[in-house]
């Protein structure tokens, strides 16, 4: 209705008039029965529709377009201009995403460019003023070379996204740390970002094989980054001094590094972060290959033979094991006295006693060659325990709906999944049946 599009219109035009920040106005059908009426779908109401405000832009000059290496080593332009004032806050850089959005926009330093916030919260740029563009402006181009490192660059055909790959780059050394210390990782318990932030700080660790030469006493010294709150006399501190890790703790964390060491292969391939190995891939080439010495000399043909990885994981696996840096840091993992294999002999009762699932099924993979689609809320398991435990009965657990899919699993709230799953005849589980065939190994 008309009277609905002049709220809308006035809302706008006075929204600086008010005390607070709003990004837009909700219309809502104002009647409880109507509602009920209308009812929701899987993600909003029916009866409700959000007129968002155009963002609020502002021009400046963009001063430089700097690169930004992320923990997988993707490089990202980041555009830093002269701080402006938008939507509330002042603002100096906005991601640019990749080469070929920067073309797409065609910004290069120097211009006067316009800014606003994306959803009125990310900063983002528009584009050029291009009447102000300066004479001698050049169109920005990717660094053939890691600006962290200097490690080669690498564009692979078919991808927006340059990377660095090795894993001696100092911008990746935290997140590469945080990763593999990690539960569903090496798992190693008391080693945090803030720890980790002081590690890297005293200069004590910089990749990962660096955690297995620290002492008692390194960690004992390191700063907390807490002070005490008032003198202890009888410790000999005062009010803000800051507070060690300690003896105590210090020698808890060396106990889990030491425990780590007997991680199997596969956990340690989903450690080192290697391009498009998540646990499941890492797990499948762990058993396949079963050490670490017969993965690196596998070729590509081999690595993408098995089954679930293909030839896109495969040259990420190769051109990870084909960067001397990442050999070495390798190496030092050995020498410090990491398994590198995968233990096949305990795997059914490890996953029985983990999944909740009898250890003969384990052992008899009664799953073997189904695949499952799981949606919805899960009561008795979360939906990553529920894959878990199929993958231990040897199912394949995948996140989409296709002609090839064995089974969907739905809990409430499944939305397009399951929609999906029923109009290509997929069968359709619910909870109850999930744990028959946990159980047993069987469908219903």
């Amino acid at each position: 209705p008309a009277e609905v599009h002049a709220f809308c219109a006035d809302a706008l035009a006075h929204r600086a008039d008010l005390d607070y920040d709003i990004d837009g106005v909700v219309v809502k059908v104002d009647s409880f029965a109507q509602q009920d009426e209308l009812g929701f779908t899987a993600r909003a109401p029916r009866w409700a529709i959000a007129f968002k405000f155009p963002p609020e832009e502002k021009q400046t000059v963009l001063r430089e377009i700097r690169i930004q290496v992320g923990r997988t080593g993707v490089l990202t332009p980041v555009a830093e201009f002269d701080p402006v004032m938008v939507s509330g806050s002042t603002i100096a850089r906005a991601t640019l995403h990749n080469e070929d959005e920067v073309h797409r926009k065609d910004v290069r330093v120097g211009d006067t460019i316009v800014v606003h916030k994306a959803g009125d919260v990310i900063p983002e740029v528009v584009g050029p003023v291009l009447d102000k563009r300066p004479e001698g402006a050049l169109p920005w181009q990717m660094p053939a070379t890691c600006p962290a490192c200097g490690s080669p660059v690498v564009h692979e055909e078919g991808e927006v996204a340059y990377r660095c790959v090795s894993i001696d780059c100092p911008a990746q050394v935290k997140e590469r740390l945080a990763h593999w210390v990690s539960r569903g990782c090496m798992d190693i318990d008391g080693v945090g970002d803030e720890l980790i932030d002081k590690l890297i700080e005293a200069g004590l660790v910089r990749d990962v094989a660096d955690f297995y030469q620290l002492s008692v006493d390194d960690l004992a010294g390191l700063d907390t980054g807490r002070t005490y709150l008032k003198d202890d006399k009888r410790r000999g501190v005062r009010a803000g001094d800051p507070i060690p890790v300690g003896a105590t703790i210090a020698q808890k964390v060396v106990d889990e590094l030491v425990k780590s060491k007997a991680q199997p292969l596969s956990r340690v391939l989903f450690a080192l972060g290697i391009r498009h190995v998540g646990k499941s891939v890492a797990e499948v080439i762990a058993r396949r290959f079963l050490t670490l010495d017969a993965l690196v000399v596998a070729n590509a043909d081999e690595i993408a033979a098995v089954d679930g990885v293909g030839p896109k994981i495969a040259a990420s696996v190769k051109q990870f094991f084909g960067v001397p840096e990442n050999l070495a840091v390798l190496e030092r993992l050995r020498v410090a006295g990491l398994t590198l294999e995968e233990d096949l002999s305990g795997e059914a009762a490890r996953a029985a006693e983990e999944m909740g699932v009898a250890e003969e099924l384990v052992a008899a993979q009664p799953l073997a060659g189904l695949t499952f689609v799981l949606t919805g809320t899960l009561e008795r398991r979360t939906r990553d325990e529920a894959g878990a435990a199929l993958k231990a009965l040897g199912a394949k657990v995948t996140g989409s709906v296709s002609k090839k899919t064995s089974y969907v699993v739905a809990g409430p709230g499944a939305g397009s999944k399951l929609a999906k799953a029923e109009s290509l005849g997929v069968s359709v589980l619910n909870e109850e049946q999930l744990e028959h065939v946990l159980a047993t190994g069987e469908i219903l």
